[in-house]
């Protein structure tokens, strides 16, 4: 998975993740947003998501497509508190149930 060789590049623990399309955004490109819960949360997230961003279109020739024709923003990263996802799918009404 090109996400988890760009972490492990930088030595970044990733705990839970899970990426969500951003299509109508006010006044700005549609993206991929990355919610991510860090073993330790990185020094420089900017720099993860460069990178991020550089495995996925040398992974995905569609996703560089998008990216080269300025039809797709860069993927942006957002860091969660750990335990945000097990918090989540404990609420009411969520499917599943975390142990």
């Amino acid at each position: 998975m090109r996400w988890m060789k760009a972490a492990n590049e930088m030595n970044i623990s990733v705990t839970e993740f899970t990426v969500a399309p951003q299509i109508i955004v006010d006044g700005e490109l549609p993206y991929h947003e990355w919610f991510v819960e860090f073993a330790q949360a990185p020094a420089d997230l900017k720099a993860l998501e460069l990178r991020v961003d550089q495995h996925m279109q040398q992974k995905n020739i569609y996703y560089k497509d998008l990216r080269d024709g300025n039809i797709l923003q860069q993927l942006k990263i957002r860091s969660l508190p750990s335990g945000s996802f097990v918090s989540y799918m404990k609420k009411p009404g969520q499917a599943g149930r975390a142990e």
